[in-house]
């Protein structure tokens, strides 16, 4: 009978060393986990929405592409020269693991002759004048050149305050430009 009770009394502490933390763990999963997985989650989801903008195949400089994730909803906006390059880039964000909605505000911005003139002497103005045609180099250039209805709109990031000043320059100097608006940001004021 002893020995019974002493093997009785090590299965029953072995049992409570086992459930009771499995317990605690299920309690921690439920509800109790730290707020700041939350936010890990919500900079993943960041990282990867950004990720999957950039590679969209027809994003290009005369495209802005912008997004705000609110815990798992991702809010979609900008201007687009192409109604396809919108709807591929909610489709790409509705796949992105722990996005729940997507609420898709991208402006396309209407078929003009006369814009496509614009950007692209925009473009040669401002990528084809010395120190700003090191932006050029790279796969989707941080100068983006947005032009509705013969208004100018550079959004990105360069890397001075003269940068950003030439940029809003050259664009101004183009023939038929209504007006420009220069939303450039320096590289050392986005922190």
């Amino acid at each position: 009978m002893r020995r019974f009770a002493w093997q009785f009394a090590g299965f029953a502490l072995a049992a409570f060393l086992v459930v009771v933390p499995l317990q605690a763990q299920k309690a921690k999963d439920k509800g109790g986990a730290p707020a700041s997985s939350g936010a890990r989650a919500q900079d993943r989801i960041t990282r990867e929405v950004r990720h999957e903008l950039v590679m969209l195949p027809y994003y290009g400089v005369f495209d802005n592409l912008t997004y705000r994730v609110d815990g798992s909803s991702v809010t979609l906006m900008g201007q687009v020269t192409r109604p396809a390059l919108k709807s591929d880039a909610g489709n790409v964000v509705k796949g992105i693991e722990g996005v729940d909605r997507v609420d898709n505000q991208i402006q396309v911005l209407p078929l003009s002759p006369n814009d496509d003139r614009l950007r692209l002497a925009a473009y040669r103005a401002i990528y084809g004048h010395p120190g700003l045609d090191r932006y050029a180099l790279q796969a989707v250039p941080p100068i983006h050149i947005i032009v509705d209805n013969g208004k100018v709109t550079l959004e990105g990031v360069v890397g001075t305050q003269s940068d950003k000043d030439t940029a809003g320059i050259r664009a101004n100097g183009v023939s038929g430009v209504f007006s420009v608006v220069n939303n450039l940001r320096v590289e050392s004021d986005k922190k």
